[in-house]
């Protein structure tokens, strides 16, 4: 990479960010297009948000991602928010037009297309998302619209609700599930595709989010984290299909790569890189 003084920096806003595979998608993609841009992270501090989005401008970067915990903080530090990122409430893309900010998510897009790219048909399917946080709420967005029923499960039960609310407000299938419900094998054997939308399964002695034991050859079982996790290791070994959320990386990387741009990225050559870590 041969960075100069014309190089356009973009990269990741984060806490932590050391994690990221964001790094290796973008630069090989930018190396495959010989372009003059590099992405880096970006280590911010919660209460340092504020001051890392002005850098945007005074540095005058061409763009960065938005990761945990700054995906909804950040809102109020933009000039624009496009409908769907102000609907779901977060923000994954930030992109610099002359000093002026605006902000988008990929998420549920990149989710919707990894699903799609794996032939997996949410259409008139009745879907479980565990958890009810920023990831949830953009991958709602899209599932409210095409699945039969969208079920809700948070420990935290009030933000399931509120996310219920906020989703009916489209469609009206969203529904709350109550903890008692969660664990009965009825429910879970009435359902097509099961989602985990918590960090649960990051770390090596997370409880598995949802009890394996209880799931079937008829389910899909979606881990929105994007390595193989325990609950995606035992779903298979009970004939599930399972999908990481890897191709959810990759797809809202590309869809980012695009606004920063104005280009399609070569999408195997981003998908190698993810992998060849």
């Amino acid at each position: 990479m041969n960075i100069s003084g014309k190089t356009k920096i973009v990269g990741l806003f984060g806490y932590p960010v050391e994690h990221s595979l964001s790094p290796v998608m973008h630069n090989a993609a930018f190396a495959n297009f010989d372009m003059d841009y590099c992405y880096v992270t970006f280590l911010v501090k919660p209460d340092l948000l504020g001051k890392a989005v002005d850098s945007i401008r005074a540095l005058d970067l061409k763009g960065v991602n938005v990761t945990i915990p700054h995906k909804e903080k950040v809102i109020p530090f933009l000039d624009n928010v496009s409908e769907e990122a102000s609907f779901i409430g977060a923000v994954n893309t930030i992109c610099n037009e002359d000093g002026r900010l605006t902000g988008f998510n990929t998420d549920g897009r990149g989710f919707m297309q990894s699903l799609a790219e794996a032939g997996i048909d949410v259409k008139g399917k009745r879907v479980l998302v565990v958890g009810a946080g920023g990831a949830s709420r953009a991958i709602g967005y899209y599932l409210c619209t095409t699945a039969s029923e969208v079920c809700l499960y948070d420990a935290a039960a009030e933000k399931a609700e509120q996310l219920a609310l906020h989703l009916n407000s489209l469609k009206g299938n969203a529904g709350v599930i109550d903890s008692a419900t969660f664990k009965k094998a009825a429910f879970i054997s009435g359902l097509d595709i099961v989602i985990n939308a918590t960090p649960l399964g990051l770390k090596h002695d997370d409880p598995v989010p949802v009890d394996a034991s209880l799931l079937n050859n008829k389910h899909t079982v979606c881990d929105l984290i994007y390595r193989e996790t325990p609950l995606l290791r035992m779903a298979s070994e009970r004939g599930c299909r399972t999908l990481s959320g890897l191709g959810m990386l990759l797809w809202q990387g590309i869809f980012a790569f695009e606004l920063w741009t104005g280009k399609m990225p070569p999408v195997e050559v981003m998908r190698n890189a993810l992998l060849s870590v």
